[in-house]
């Protein structure tokens, strides 16, 4: 294995581990700690909120930094920081302890969207499949974070689900920091050319600066969109199912499964086309896609409900790409993880406002009003793209 390819294996267990620690809490919270300290689920899980305030916030500065700094040493930082604060949050004895550790592992864990990604689009040209890779990966840490959690609780207690999960991930940073710093092959890996993006003063991807200000302005509305329509069908799916299906809760929560798995297979396919096409028109025909099976998902029960909520599912999972191509494409790489720790505030932002929303949404009106609504938001994002400016950063031109 190359230097090169070694360090974007070590970028996407990242990605695993940035999901996987912080989402330890969700299931810990259900199966223990409830009983253990005599508290409610609903009283338990505000104490997570400032975590996953951090998580966003807390790109930007991370993001300041590895431009300023090094974006190999804010990796270390990352993996121990990330680990040594799932230990500590497994030390808690009271529900304000544990949000305290819960708040730590939101600032670590904020660190890799606009510092992981950077360092996966530096030194490449082509940067749809390996940005498809990675965000595979982070689907994988959401995927396992219940399963591991719950085998740990089973034959340990919850304290191990923090602890060993921690362990790991130090031990990761440190070996990163080995590969990185320790290594000829790291080294190298390291100083690879930065050609994924124009080059400070370059004119001849995007020279205009109002029409950079344009496609940030439009990447950042997709962005937001993006962000509600992931959260609303990754919240909501398996209450859809339970309405809409018939079956056990095991059913129900299949469905769910399957649904997430075969989606996340289609950042690969949208990646692949990134890379050979216009991204307007790749990006284009995804919002389409999302238009249209959400609009078909407003009525659908049974095993139509389920297929036409993977090919939903599939179109809004493919979105998550693109956005990270287009940071990569019309960013200078002095600038690149601030942008991306832009971007990555405004996802967040979006999936924070989203839960009550949907709440809200299906107690007056239900689901048929959801999906009326999320298809209308991604006509909104189709119409945004189809506005982006003519250049070879949106087309594809010199980047082949």
């Amino acid at each position: 294995m190359s230097g090169k390819q070694l360090n974007f294996l070590f970028l996407n267990i990242g990605h695993l581990f940035d999901h996987f620690l912080l989402l330890i809490f969700a299931t810990v919270a259900a199966l223990t700690l409830t009983g253990r300290w005599s508290i409610s689920y609903a009283e338990l899980i505000p104490y997570a909120t400032p975590g996953f305030i951090a998580f966003g916030v807390c790109s930007i500065p991370a993001g300041w930094m590895a431009d300023r700094w090094s974006r190999e040493g804010m990796m270390v930082v990352f993996f121990i920081g990330l680990g040594g604060a799932s230990i500590f949050t497994g030390l808690a004895q009271t529900p304000l302890q544990i949000g305290g550790g819960i708040l730590l592992l939101g600032v670590f864990a904020a660190i890799y969207h606009p510092v992981g990604l950077a360092l996966v689009v530096q030194g490449r040209q082509k940067t749809g499949v390996p940005l498809a890779i990675n965000g595979v990966f982070g689907n994988l840490g959401v995927a396992v974070a219940a399963l591991i959690t719950g085998i740990l609780i089973d034959i340990a207690d919850w304290r191990m689900a923090f602890f060993a999960p921690g362990i790991f991930c130090i031990l990761t940073g440190f070996a990163y920091a080995y590969f990185a710093f320790g290594t000829e092959a790291g080294k190298l890996a390291i100083k690879s050319p930065a050609a994924s993006g124009p080059k400070k003063g370059s004119s001849s991807a995007v020279a205009d600066k109002s029409i950079i200000i344009k496609i940030v302005a439009i990447m950042f509305i997709s962005t937001a969109i993006g962000g509600v329509l992931y959260q609303a069908m990754a919240f909501a799916l398996p209450k859809v199912f339970d309405e809409r299906t018939t079956g056990s809760a095991s059913l129900i929560g299949s469905y769910a499964f399957l649904v997430f798995a075969i989606a996340g297979a289609a950042q690969l396919v949208v990646g692949y086309f990134a890379d050979r096409h216009s991204l307007r028109t790749v990006f284009a025909v995804v919002a389409l896609f999302q238009l249209i099976f959400l609009a078909l998902m407003r009525e659908l029960a049974g095993l139509n409900a389920v297929l036409f909520a993977t090919f939903a599912m599939m179109a809004v999972f493919g979105q998550i790409p693109i956005n990270d191509v287009l940071v990569g494409r019309i960013s200078t790489d002095e600038w690149r993880s601030r942008i991306f720790a832009f971007r990555y505030i405004i996802t967040f932002t979006a999936m924070a406002v989203t839960l009550p929303l949907v709440s809200w949404v299906h107690a007056n009106w239900g689901f048929t009003t959801l999906f009326t609504g999320l298809a209308a938001a991604a006509a909104a994002t189709m119409i945004s793209v189809l506005a982006l400016p003519n250049t070879p950063a949106i087309t594809g031109h010199g980047h082949r």
